[in-house]
């Protein structure tokens, strides 16, 4: 990356934590898009060059997410599965759950702010659900890039990938529900662990053996 890439890319990040952090401290709603932009010491024309949504300022993050789990991937070393890359990955509680998990009183603040707005606005929902979405196809590029898989394997890949993202969307559910939901959340960051942990062993396991239907369900003698 030359310098110009490099400057354009701190100035996007920087533009982004600061949207993020007056986001969590606020709510969405809340905040104009002016003020971000003095808080970072920029133009009001330079966010909306970057992030030409107000949304897409919330969900930088999501998408760099998605760019670190496609490195995950490639990272991983000779004879690693995918999906132990994947799982690594996910159950590594990182940003404000890792620092709830640390301790600090005011990322619990941000965490229930952030997830409250989210909640209450259709808009961000469908934006997470987009950037979930693009992330998942990444991932599946990559995996049907990585074995030079043809029409019928990049089918196969997808479904993987689907499956693999699958569980981080049920962990956002699960913080989302403890959050909301005013519960104590100190061991969040554990269950998030541990939770992944069995969902990443059903996939291993796979289906054969889940979810079979009892002889005596819906028997009411």
């Amino acid at each position: 990356m030359g310098l110009r890439e490099s400057k354009k890319e701190q100035t996007r990040t920087l533009i982004a934590d600061t949207a993020w952090r007056l986001f969590a401290d606020r709510g969405f709603d809340a905040v104009r898009v002016a003020e971000i932009a003095r808080e970072a010491h920029v133009s009001e024309a330079t966010v909306f060059n970057y992030f030409p949504r107000k949304e897409d300022l919330l969900y930088a993050r999501l998408e760099g997410f998605g760019e670190r789990l496609v490195a995950a991937v490639d990272s991983r070393p000779p004879g690693e599965p995918v999906l132990d890359a994947v799982r690594n990955f996910l159950t590594d509680p990182a940003g404000l759950l890792a620092q709830v998990e640390a301790g600090e009183d005011e990322a619990v603040v941000r965490l229930r702010t952030v997830n409250r707005m989210v909640a209450d606005s259709p808009t961000l929902r469908a934006r997470e659900q987009q950037a979930i979405a693009g992330a998942t196809a990444a991932l599946a590029a990559r995996l049907t890039a990585e074995e030079n898989l043809g029409p019928r394997g990049a089918v196969t890949a997808y479904v993987a990938a689907n499956a693999l993202m699958g569980v981080h969307r049920a962990l956002i559910d699960l913080v989302r529900r403890r959050v909301l939901a005013d519960e104590a959340i100190d061991r969040l960051a554990a269950d998030v662990r541990a939770y992944g942990a069995e969902a990443f062993a059903l996939l291993a396991h796979g289906f054969a053996d889940y979810g079979v239907r009892p002889a005596s369900y819906g028997d009411d003698s």
